[in-house]
């Protein structure tokens, strides 16, 4: 594990040098993520300009409602384990895309270490540090906005146990891709299978309660992005969906090994590429 640790780092510090040979990329990548975020922020203020709150309803009765701030709490906080997935294994999208299609998935069978981790660490996004920030400036943001009531029942008893799972819902994210990108051991390319999947995440920067039965079990058991941003995010707010924290650790677990299990078997199944 200290070993891998260590290679990790040497991973980092290279690709931090290969960087600041194209520093312009760089600042364009970060830009562009910067105005992405903005214009989704922007277009959830004027929904929010509109009505006074997100509610959900049965039978013409509202039976919980969100306002613009608890909404823009669960937006920000769905970045912070995208972001740190982004930052350190984003590498993943490469193989679904061309290193098996070209046939350059060669070398990482070459070397004396884990192909998966190699593949893993071997790009540094620093531009994921833009979402980071931005995810945790809204939440800061949000919390300052919410009445005193909801930003005081705020506290480290709720923080902490969220923390802890962290790590567990950046393996969600992870697992995802690895899992998907896998499936190009058979098909050469399945970036576009991976990039439908990983999208599927943006359901999630909303309340899971807004959607029908089938969308809310798909992204809180099948692809369980929920699990990363709404539920540890209302935990936090409203001390609510506690259930969820040992279900992320369960549910990120059991798709870790499932990536695994599908890794494998693509590694085992891989012919290079032909001429």
């Amino acid at each position: 594990m200290l070993k891998y640790l260590r290679l990790h780092k040497i991973f980092i510090k290279q690709y931090l040098k290969k960087l600041m040979e194209y520093k312009v990329d760089f600042l364009l990548g970060a830009i562009g993520f910067l105005l992405e975020q903005a214009v989704q922020i922007f277009c959830l203020g004027i929904i929010f300009s509109t009505i006074p709150a997100l509610c959900y309803a049965k039978d013409g009765v509202v039976l919980d409602s969100w306002s613009f701030n608890e909404v823009l709490f669960i937006y920000g906080f769905s970045l912070i384990p995208k972001g740190i997935d982004h930052l350190f294994f984003d590498n993943l999208w490469s193989l679904g895309y061309w290193l098996v299609d070209r046939g350059d998935f060669d070398k990482y069978l070459t070397r004396p270490i884990n192909p998966w981790f190699y593949v893993l660490c071997e790009k540094f996004c620093v531009d994921a540090m833009g979402e980071i920030i931005v995810g945790v400036a809204l939440i800061i943001y949000s919390t300052l906005s919410m009445p005193a009531d909801v930003s005081g029942a705020i506290n480290w008893w709720r923080v902490l146990p969220v923390i802890a799972v962290m790590p567990f819902a950046i393996m969600i994210f992870t697992s995802v891709k690895t899992g998907t990108a896998a499936i190009a051991f058979w098909t050469k390319r399945s970036g576009h299978i991976t990039h439908m999947c990983y999208m599927t995440n943006d359901f999630a920067k909303y309340p899971a309660k807004i959607y029908n039965g089938f969308i809310k079990t798909a992204i809180t058991y099948i692809l369980p992005f929920a699990l990363t941003a709404y539920y540890p995010a209302i935990f936090i707010l409203r001390g609510e969906a506690v259930w969820s924290l040992p279900v992320t650790v369960g549910v990120s677990v059991l798709l870790f090994i499932i990536s695994q299990f599908i890794w494998k078997k693509g590694v085992s199944a891989y012919e290079s590429a032909g001429s």
